[in-house]
């Protein structure tokens, strides 16, 4: 990209904020030359003259930090980026939020894409093999729903529930994810429409098989258990571990509690042509678990798992017990996604917008993924004892901070940033139980019957006649 040589802020003015530099414990697994070979590859030219402010990385920066931070709106993102250029010894820029949101319209989505799959994969593959399930990476499955404004544009793309009216709904989003199972980082992600024909979670998740490796181990609730995705993953060498779907039948009716059954090829599904129906073997073995979980103050529950670890010597149906039980872990990442980092309620007028929002979001969880991942590096941690919440309070502490200075300084903060998120660390409570309610009431009940528009017409008429 042209704009290699403007003025700080710069791409590692990014990195730098995030506490990403070579010599850390964990090394920077995203660079300032990756983010620029990104960019090149994908045609990223803008503000390319000296005089210009919202070059590609300061428009990466504040869009980052208006996914980090409590406050979304682009006045509060503008107002951060204007102290970040004084803190550099920069002239301050306009408090205005025109230029910025035409210059975040020009970041790509395949951009942010790509630097949040390529970051979370570098954070699973440098894992340390105790934050792993024998040696092997693990990817958990899930899905999700969010809601964006409703202008006409988003409706089309993303109609909203049938259950709510025109004019009184929201357009809804249905993203798939697939998220490692030893830092929490997220390694794909797929987007459409909350309904339609091909819109459920599976539709999505067939768009990330190319995210799967030879050697990985997929783990997802029933809703994925399906005989065309078990024989798609087994094709690309991965194997699963899915709770059974209630649709089908298992027969423990010897009392054994681990066999190995044979699954028929269904008929051929709507969305499949012929040809790939008839190269998918008509037959598979699959191993079904039966499990008990026993909580203390619950009735106990049976668990069924289909796999394709058939060996009971090498996966013991305690082994299998224990994998699918860190199942729950991909609900807790998709909670700090959405409520920890506010991404339930989008704010894109547009469907493109949407996905560019979405997309940078989970580029920032993962770099938070990334910080979390360095500050467990101390013993007898994991990144799933810190905490998302009080990582990102940290970081948006110490961002100004972490903006100046070099060398000795630099390092002095960041060792203070990691200890300090390293002991903000999850409580254990087992067998908490909080009811769903809420004791402050609400400050207003005038919920919307009737579109705005509407509503406005009907309060001018009656203006008019006092």
């Amino acid at each position: 990209m042209s704009h290699l040589h403007a003025p700080t802020p710069s791409f590692q003015t990014i990195l730098r904020t995030f506490a990403q530099a070579p010599d850390l414990p964990a090394r920077a697994l995203l660079t300032a030359d990756q983010i620029q070979a990104a960019g090149a590859d994908l045609g990223v030219d803008f503000a390319t003259e000296g005089h210009h402010v919202w070059t590609p990385a300061l428009t990466l920066w504040t869009f980052l930090t208006q996914c980090l931070s409590t406050s979304k709106s682009c006045a509060a993102a503008v107002a951060r980026a204007l102290v970040l250029r004084v803190a550099l010894g920069l002239d301050p820029c306009s408090e205005g939020t025109g230029a910025y949101c035409k210059a975040r319209a020009k970041l790509p989505v395949a951009l942010l894409s790509r630097l949040a799959t390529q970051l979370g994969d570098e954070l699973e593959r440098h894992a340390p093999k105790e934050w792993q399930w024998k040696g092997r990476r693990v990817l958990l499955g899930d899905g999700t729903t969010l809601s964006g404004p409703d202008t006409p544009e988003n409706q089309a793309t993303y109609p909203q529930h049938t259950n709510q009216k025109p004019g009184l709904g929201f357009p809804l989003i249905r993203v798939a994810v697939l998220l490692g199972f030893a830092t929490g980082a997220l390694v794909g992600a797929a987007i459409g429409p909350g309904k339609g024909k091909e819109a459920g979670e599976m539709a999505l998740l067939r768009e990330l098989l190319d995210r799967f490796q030879p050697g990985d181990v997929f783990v997802a609730d029933r809703a994925y258990c399906s005989y065309w995705l078990l024989a798609a993953l087994q094709a690309r060498g991965v194997d699963v571990a899915i709770r059974l779907h209630q649709s089908r039948h298992d027969d423990f009716g010897t009392g054994v509690d681990d066999h190995v059954v044979t699954w028929n090829r269904p008929a051929r599904p709507a969305w499949m042509d012929k040809p790939a129906y008839h190269a998918t073997p008509k037959m598979r073995t699959v191993r079904e678990v039966r499990f008990r979980v026993d909580r203390p103050g619950y009735r106990t529950r049976g668990v069924v798992v289909a796999t394709t670890l058939t060996d009971p010597t090498a996966h013991t149906r305690e082994d299998l017990a224990e994998l699918y039980h860190h199942r729950w872990r991909v609900e807790l990442s998709i909670r700090d996604i959405k409520q920890t980092l506010a991404m339930d309620v989008l704010r894109g007028k547009t469907p493109e917008m949407l996905r560019r929002e979405i997309w940078c979001h989970l580029l920032a969880y993962n770099l938070v993924r990334h910080v979390i991942a360095q500050a467990a590096r101390a013993p007898n941690r994991c990144p799933r004892q810190i905490s998302m919440t009080g990582a990102r309070d940290l970081l948006n502490a110490f961002r100004e901070s972490l903006s100046t200075n070099a060398g000795a300084v630099w390092d002095k903060k960041v060792a203070a940033l990691l200890h300090a998120v390293g002991g903000r660390r999850v409580g254990r409570r087992p067998g908490r139980c909080e009811p769903r309610q809420v004791k402050r009431r609400p400050k207003s009940d005038w919920w919307m019957t009737k579109p705005r528009a509407e509503r406005r017409a009907e309060l001018l008429a009656n203006k008019g006649t006092e």
